[in-house]
């Protein structure tokens, strides 16, 4: 089984999926959970985050 990141995709017109939506729960205070809308069995949890600026 090859594997295979965005770089070796070939481009295509279809239509994009759209972004999923993530939401951050404080566990507690030096604890970060991350859940992905409608997909309980993957999260990421984190002792560091940081806030991003736009």
């Amino acid at each position: 089984m090859a594997v295979t990141d965005g770089h070796d995709v070939e481009p295509t017109d279809e239509q994009e999926e759209p972004a999923a939506t993530v939401s951050a729960l404080r566990t507690s205070p030096d604890r970060t959970v991350f859940t992905e809308d409608g997909n309980s069995d993957g999260w990421i949890a984190t002792d560091h985050t940081v806030s991003l600026s736009r």
